[in-house]
């Protein structure tokens, strides 16, 4: 129970207790509550994290969240979910020489509450095979390669019916930039599959290097994307513009952006999926047809191709400045440089 709340009516913080009692039976977790709840004006989303200690399959800590679902009184209206219907878990492997005795690391709390202010704040629900950027090191002022994060079915707490209706526990994981693009390719469970021999329940190592440097673990991966394709149907770009003359359309695109979009167009158009570009004003839809097809709007368009004309375009489109006409005359891409900037705003490099 939260130490920290003097209700006593607490039957969705009671159910989350009892699925970690089942999972570590006898142990007394750390508790790590907060001061000043959400409710009341506090900076921090959730109630209180746990902190769970495990032998094996490696010594690690068990991070999980209290706070994303309903912990005391049914608030919502939504009977089947507890409110937003999960609760995040995190798992960390225990430096050398650290034991159950010792204070768990605190910079995995700070980005579980960074992770609901993102939630609380946009309303967006995290599902399992989301995943994000981190933009830097998942733990600041270190050097690790793991700088990005993906979501995924805690492997050791299946979902479970509350009061307050469902809860799941999605587990956060630390991935390299290629185990990234990997996932990008084709899918969050897919990677994570393919990896969990050499990263056994998703456990987040911080020393580790990119676990794809295997020959062998990276061909199993490169396998399953041309076999399933990609699950990445969106993509968020910097620039997006397009405008009309006559019977023709004039897409345009940064250089920094052209490379992703050539990477994802045959894993989703070749496997029967679309392919959506978009930034905060437009959307762009691609998708495979029989016949090239373009249906323009102002905030919007689908432009249709076949097989021949996504060749055409896989061909001859590059990360350089310019103007790449597609066949059939209607479509021209044009390719304008990207300008990489600094937390100043100060440009370092330009792409194309």
């Amino acid at each position: 129970m939260d130490p920290t709340h003097d209700d006593h009516g607490t039957p969705g913080w009671d159910a989350i207790n009892a699925a970690l009692v089942a999972l570590y039976p006898g142990q007394e977790p750390r508790h790590f509550g907060t001061a000043l709840p959400h409710t009341l004006g506090g900076n921090d989303p959730l109630d209180g994290i746990s902190v769970y200690w495990a032998e094996s399959p490696r010594p690690h800590w068990h991070y999980v969240t209290y706070g994303f679902s309903e912990l005391y009184d049914k608030q919502s209206d939504d009977a089947a979910d507890s409110g937003y219907g999960f609760e995040l878990t995190f798992r960390l492997a225990a430096a050398p020489g650290q034991g159950p005795d010792d204070a768990p690391p605190v910079w995995p709390m700070n980005l579980l509450q960074n992770l609901a202010r993102y939630v609380f704040s946009s309303g967006n629900v995290f599902e399992a095979g989301h995943h994000l950027d981190a933009n830097g090191p998942i733990a600041l002022d270190t050097d690790t390669v793991l700088r990005h994060l993906a979501l995924v079915e805690d492997p050791q707490l299946p979902p479970r019916d509350t009061p307050n209706g469902r809860v799941r526990f999605l587990q956060v994981v630390g991935l390299a930039d290629d185990e990234m693009a990997a996932v990008r390719r084709w899918s969050t469970q897919g990677v994570l599959d393919a990896l969990l021999p050499a990263m056994p329940l998703w456990i987040t190592d911080l020393q580790r290097g990119s676990l794809l440097a295997d020959p062998a673990l990276a061909a199993q991966v490169e396998a399953g994307s041309a076999r399933d394709g990609s699950t990445t149907g969106l993509l968020f770009l910097e620039t997006l513009d397009w405008a009309g003359e006559g019977d023709s359309v004039e897409l345009v695109l940064g250089a920094g952006q052209v490379p992703g979009v050539l990477e994802l167009l045959p894993l989703r158009l070749d496997h029967g999926h679309a392919l959506t570009l978009l930034n905060a004003q437009r959307s762009w839809r691609f998708e495979p047809g029989e016949a090239d097809q373009l249906e323009i709007e102002a905030d919007s368009a689908r432009c249709v191709l076949t097989p021949a004309t996504l060749r055409a375009l896989l061909d001859h489109l590059h990360a350089q400045r310019g103007v790449y006409p597609l066949p059939g005359g209607r479509l021209r891409i044009r390719v304008e440089p990207t300008q990489l900037r600094d937390a100043q705003g100060n440009v370092v490099r330009t792409v194309g």
